[in-house]
């Protein structure tokens, strides 16, 4: 990575966590931020489904609704650890993806492979799990927009698109502040017990320590961010 390419992923990853922390913590932004907010819907629902087929059981059906919640339906877990894996996918599945997110934005060729690949795997959920009209044009059109900055973006632009999403991956867990703490979830199918409180059920310990944990856990994936794009060249 050049230093100009350095200056340029570091001003992203900057302005994207400030701007972005703003939007979440202003009630008065929340129509700027509704877009960030059905983004970090899509990779929680997204992280329960893909953490319930790495332990064994189905990822069956997505929903993606306009208000920003969502559900992700799954089968066949074959033990409590599971259930509470599965559960915990949603909240830690996000921050994983956002490290990998900062690693492969480091290099443009890597971040246009990383970028292409996620278009490819939206395009097949597209395909196999969304069931709903809304879910179908927010997911249908991400995955096109990803696909296009692939195709005709120059060469930062994959570089600056993936900074700016691992940074909305890694702060996705905090778009609703109290969901980390709250044994409940609200829907557009009523009320539910939340993911930490799933987790609580099924790993034990109480739900707010789960939540504490999942919280650090996203902390970690912006610490790898700041490493990976501060990290002194000459030691690559």
């Amino acid at each position: 990575m050049t230093d100009r390419e350095h200056v340029v992923t570091r001003t992203v990853f900057v302005v994207s966590l400030f701007v972005t922390g703003a939007l979440y913590a202003t009630p008065q932004l929340s129509v700027l931020a509704y877009p960030l907010l059905l983004l970090s819907t899509l990779v929680h629902e997204l992280g329960h489904g893909l953490a319930a087929v790495l332990v064994g059981a189905r990822f069956e059906s997505f929903e993606l609704w306009s208000d920003g919640s969502g559900m992700a339906a799954t089968a066949g877990e074959s033990s409590r650890i599971a259930s509470g894996l599965i559960a915990a996918g949603g909240l830690v599945g996000p921050a994983l993806a956002a490290a990998l997110s900062f690693l492969a934005g480091r290099r443009a060729g890597s971040a246009r492979v990383f970028l292409a690949l996620l278009s490819a795997g939206l395009a097949m959920a597209l395909v196999w799990v969304v069931r709903n009209l809304f879910g179908w044009i927010f997911i249908g059109g991400f995955a096109l927009l990803l696909g296009v900055l692939v195709v005709r973006g120059g060469k930062r632009a994959p570089q600056v698109a993936l900074v700016f999403l691992g940074t909305q991956l890694a702060l996705s867990v905090y778009s609703r502040g109290d969901y980390l703490f709250s044994p409940v979830a609200h829907t557009s199918n009523g009320l539910m017990p939340s993911d930490v409180a799933a987790m609580s059920d099924a790993l034990f310990l109480p739900y707010w320590i789960w939540g504490a944990i999942c919280g650090a856990v996203s902390v970690a994936a912006l610490a790898i961010g700041a490493w990976a794009l501060w990290k002194n060249p000459s030691a690559r």
